[in-house]
Protein backbone atom coordinates (compact mmCIF):
# COMPACT_ATOMS: atom_id res chain seq x y z
CA UNK A 1 0.00 0.00 0.00
CA UNK A 2 3.16 2.38 0.40
CA UNK A 3 3.94 2.35 -3.08
CA UNK A 4 1.47 4.15 -4.55
CA UNK A 5 1.86 7.23 -2.14
CA UNK A 6 5.60 6.65 -3.10
CA UNK A 7 5.20 7.48 -6.53
CA UNK A 8 2.52 10.37 -5.86
CA UNK A 9 5.49 12.02 -4.24
CA UNK A 10 7.90 11.57 -7.10
CA UNK A 11 5.71 12.55 -9.30
CA UNK A 12 4.90 15.71 -7.36
CA UNK A 13 8.75 16.16 -7.11
CA UNK A 14 9.19 15.65 -10.42
CA UNK A 15 6.55 17.97 -11.50
CA UNK A 16 8.01 20.55 -9.27
CA UNK A 17 11.35 20.64 -11.01
CA UNK A 18 9.93 21.17 -14.30
CA UNK A 19 8.22 23.80 -13.56
CA UNK A 20 11.40 25.31 -11.71
CA UNK A 21 13.80 24.71 -14.88
CA UNK A 22 11.02 26.39 -16.58
CA UNK A 23 11.16 29.68 -14.78
CA UNK A 24 14.80 29.21 -14.85
CA UNK A 25 14.14 29.32 -18.79
CA UNK A 26 12.07 32.32 -18.87
CA UNK A 27 14.27 34.80 -15.96
CA UNK A 28 17.52 33.88 -16.73
CA UNK A 29 19.58 33.45 -13.25
CA UNK A 30 23.03 34.08 -14.46
CA UNK A 31 24.13 37.41 -13.41
CA UNK A 32 27.87 38.88 -14.56
CA UNK A 33 29.04 42.78 -14.84
CA UNK A 34 32.07 43.12 -17.26
CA UNK A 35 34.22 46.31 -17.09
CA UNK A 36 36.42 47.77 -19.83
CA UNK A 37 38.48 50.60 -18.92
CA UNK A 38 40.80 52.71 -20.72
CA UNK A 39 42.72 55.47 -19.81
CA UNK A 40 43.24 58.09 -22.47
CA UNK A 41 44.56 60.96 -20.42
CA UNK A 42 48.65 61.80 -21.23
CA UNK A 43 49.00 63.39 -18.05
CA UNK A 44 47.79 60.23 -15.10
CA UNK A 45 48.68 56.53 -14.75
CA UNK A 46 45.65 54.59 -13.05
CA UNK A 47 47.37 52.93 -10.23
CA UNK A 48 46.78 51.22 -6.95
CA UNK A 49 43.71 49.02 -8.19
CA UNK A 50 41.37 48.40 -5.27
CA UNK A 51 38.08 46.18 -5.16
CA UNK A 52 35.02 46.04 -2.77
CA UNK A 53 32.16 43.91 -3.81
CA UNK A 54 29.42 44.11 -2.13
CA UNK A 55 27.40 40.95 -3.75
CA UNK A 56 29.96 38.13 -5.55
CA UNK A 57 33.32 38.57 -6.55
CA UNK A 58 35.87 39.30 -8.90
CA UNK A 59 36.31 36.73 -11.39
CA UNK A 60 38.96 38.63 -13.75
CA UNK A 61 40.80 41.31 -11.63
CA UNK A 62 41.54 45.05 -13.91
CA UNK A 63 44.68 45.85 -14.44
CA UNK A 64 47.15 46.94 -11.21
CA UNK A 65 48.14 49.59 -13.20
CA UNK A 66 46.89 51.63 -16.31
CA UNK A 67 49.09 53.67 -18.31
CA UNK A 68 48.49 56.27 -20.92
CA UNK A 69 46.85 54.79 -23.93
CA UNK A 70 46.46 51.92 -21.98
CA UNK A 71 43.24 50.08 -21.89
CA UNK A 72 42.07 46.83 -20.19
CA UNK A 73 38.66 44.51 -18.40
CA UNK A 74 37.99 42.73 -15.36
CA UNK A 75 34.66 40.59 -14.98
CA UNK A 76 32.91 40.55 -11.93
CA UNK A 77 30.15 37.69 -11.50
CA UNK A 78 26.96 36.71 -8.60
CA UNK A 79 27.95 34.14 -6.08
CA UNK A 80 26.70 30.78 -7.48
CA UNK A 81 23.63 28.82 -6.17
CA UNK A 82 22.50 32.85 -4.21
CA UNK A 83 19.79 35.28 -4.85
CA UNK A 84 22.08 38.11 -5.18
CA UNK A 85 24.07 39.47 -7.76
CA UNK A 86 27.14 41.64 -8.64
CA UNK A 87 27.45 44.32 -7.36
CA UNK A 88 30.34 46.39 -6.11
CA UNK A 89 33.05 49.32 -6.75
CA UNK A 90 36.77 50.17 -7.45
CA UNK A 91 39.19 52.60 -7.21
CA UNK A 92 42.08 53.99 -9.44
CA UNK A 93 44.28 56.36 -7.87
CA UNK A 94 45.16 59.24 -10.18
CA UNK A 95 49.02 59.35 -10.26
CA UNK A 96 50.31 62.61 -11.81
CA UNK A 97 53.01 61.42 -14.36
CA UNK A 98 55.16 64.30 -13.77
CA UNK A 99 55.16 64.36 -10.35
CA UNK A 100 54.53 61.15 -9.40
CA UNK A 101 52.26 61.96 -6.85
CA UNK A 102 48.65 60.81 -6.42
CA UNK A 103 45.84 64.07 -7.50
CA UNK A 104 42.89 61.87 -6.26
CA UNK A 105 41.09 58.53 -6.49
CA UNK A 106 38.62 57.99 -9.44
CA UNK A 107 35.91 55.81 -8.41
CA UNK A 108 33.48 53.14 -10.15
CA UNK A 109 30.35 51.66 -8.59
CA UNK A 110 28.17 48.69 -10.45
CA UNK A 111 25.16 46.77 -9.19
CA UNK A 112 23.39 44.28 -11.29
CA UNK A 113 20.75 42.53 -9.39
CA UNK A 114 19.76 39.53 -8.90
CA UNK A 115 15.98 40.60 -9.08
CA UNK A 116 14.83 42.60 -12.00
CA UNK A 117 11.49 43.13 -10.87
CA UNK A 118 12.71 44.89 -7.69
CA UNK A 119 15.52 46.15 -8.45
CA UNK A 120 17.80 47.95 -12.01
CA UNK A 121 21.37 48.26 -13.10
CA UNK A 122 22.93 51.41 -11.63
CA UNK A 123 26.68 52.90 -12.25
CA UNK A 124 28.21 55.78 -11.02
CA UNK A 125 31.20 57.38 -11.47
CA UNK A 126 33.77 60.06 -9.48
CA UNK A 127 36.67 61.43 -7.86
CA UNK A 128 37.49 61.56 -4.35
CA UNK A 129 40.39 62.53 -1.73
CA UNK A 130 43.22 60.25 -2.41
CA UNK A 131 42.45 59.00 1.23
CA UNK A 132 39.14 57.64 0.41
CA UNK A 133 38.99 54.25 1.08
CA UNK A 134 37.04 51.37 -1.50
CA UNK A 135 35.22 49.74 0.75
CA UNK A 136 31.12 49.29 1.90
CA UNK A 137 30.99 52.86 2.98
CA UNK A 138 31.70 53.93 -0.76
CA UNK A 139 29.94 51.44 -2.38
CA UNK A 140 27.08 53.06 -0.19
CA UNK A 141 27.52 56.40 -0.83
CA UNK A 142 28.01 56.06 -4.38
CA UNK A 143 24.68 53.55 -4.38
CA UNK A 144 22.14 55.77 -2.19
CA UNK A 145 23.56 59.24 -1.65
CA UNK A 146 23.54 62.71 -2.73
CA UNK A 147 25.50 62.76 -5.71
CA UNK A 148 28.96 64.77 -4.60
CA UNK A 149 32.17 64.18 -6.21
CA UNK A 150 30.39 61.77 -8.80
CA UNK A 151 27.69 60.99 -10.83
CA UNK A 152 25.02 58.40 -10.79
CA UNK A 153 22.45 56.85 -13.24
CA UNK A 154 20.56 53.85 -14.59
CA UNK A 155 21.46 51.47 -17.10
CA UNK A 156 18.65 52.18 -19.48
CA UNK A 157 19.45 56.36 -18.97
CA UNK A 158 22.67 56.59 -21.44
CA UNK A 159 25.94 57.57 -20.40
CA UNK A 160 27.39 59.56 -17.56
CA UNK A 161 29.91 61.72 -17.38
CA UNK A 162 31.57 63.37 -14.65
CA UNK A 163 34.37 66.52 -15.05
CA UNK A 164 36.55 66.71 -12.07
CA UNK A 165 39.77 69.19 -11.44
CA UNK A 166 42.02 66.81 -13.12
CA UNK A 167 40.48 64.51 -15.67
CA UNK A 168 37.08 63.74 -16.90
CA UNK A 169 35.48 60.01 -16.46
CA UNK A 170 32.61 58.84 -19.02
CA UNK A 171 30.84 55.87 -18.98
CA UNK A 172 27.92 53.79 -19.97
CA UNK A 173 26.23 50.47 -18.80
CA UNK A 174 24.34 48.43 -21.02
CA UNK A 175 21.00 47.08 -19.65
CA UNK A 176 21.06 43.19 -19.40
CA UNK A 177 21.42 40.42 -17.43
CA UNK A 178 25.07 40.61 -18.05
CA UNK A 179 26.12 44.65 -18.73
CA UNK A 180 28.95 45.91 -19.67
CA UNK A 181 30.37 48.99 -18.27
CA UNK A 182 32.51 51.14 -20.71
CA UNK A 183 34.71 53.53 -18.68
CA UNK A 184 36.96 56.21 -20.47
CA UNK A 185 39.59 58.61 -18.09
CA UNK A 186 40.56 61.35 -20.17
CA UNK A 187 42.29 65.16 -19.68
CA UNK A 188 40.62 67.72 -18.21
CA UNK A 189 41.00 70.61 -20.66
CA UNK A 190 38.58 73.05 -19.34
Amino acid sequence: MAWPVVGAVFSAVGAASGIGQSIASIAPTHRQCAIDIENNSADYTLCNLRIYTDSGSCEKPLPATLGASRSGSGLFIKTPHTARGSVGVFTYDLCKNSEHQNSGKMAVMFSNPYDFNLYANWFAVGVFDVDKRCDYDLYREMYYSEERGFVRGEAKCGSLTYESDVVTIRATMSDSYTPVVTVQVCNNWS
